[in-house]
């Protein structure tokens, strides 16, 4: 079979998102679960930014690896999302929680494609919007 030069370029995309998000999780911080999470993302422009999670022995002042991808980005100059990977060591691909559901509505379109696996390989592709339903956006802020 003979790939075109499209889909290559597709399948290094892709392949370097999951390998971005599986070498970020290593570096993740999570001495208190153990439970390690990577993130990758890809700006419109075609960059990849990655996070892991950072915990903290103050539970709640933790941050998610989608969050950390996001403020990368952002931190970069960039504001639209076009692809998120999330990996974890799981029985199965873990969602984002609902705080970085509504990150990555804030920054992505509802059908930017959200992949979720594990380290094993499984992989579950599904869409902000799936993620995140009747998502609140800055639509709602408008005066009527």
């Amino acid at each position: 079979m003979k790939f075109s030069d499209h889909m290559i370029k597709k399948w290094e995309i892709v392949m370097s998102l999951k390998e971005a998000a599986l070498s970020v999780r290593e570096k993740a911080y999570a001495p208190y679960s153990n439970f390690k999470v990577g993130a990758a993302l890809r700006s419109t422009s075609g960059e990849i930014f990655s996070g892991c999670n950072v915990e903290n022995v103050a539970y709640p002042e933790g941050t998610c690896a989608e969050a950390g991808a996001i403020a990368a980005m952002v931190a970069a100059g960039e504001q639209k999302l076009a692809e998120v990977y999330v990996v974890a060591s799981s029985p199965q691909p873990v969602p984002p929680c609902g705080g970085c559901r509504q990150k990555l509505a804030e920054f992505g379109n509802r059908d930017v494609k959200v992949t979720l696996a594990t380290v094993e390989g499984d992989e579950f592709e599904t869409t902000i919007g799936q993620l995140l339903p009747g998502a609140f956006d800055a639509s709602h802020m408008e005066d009527s």
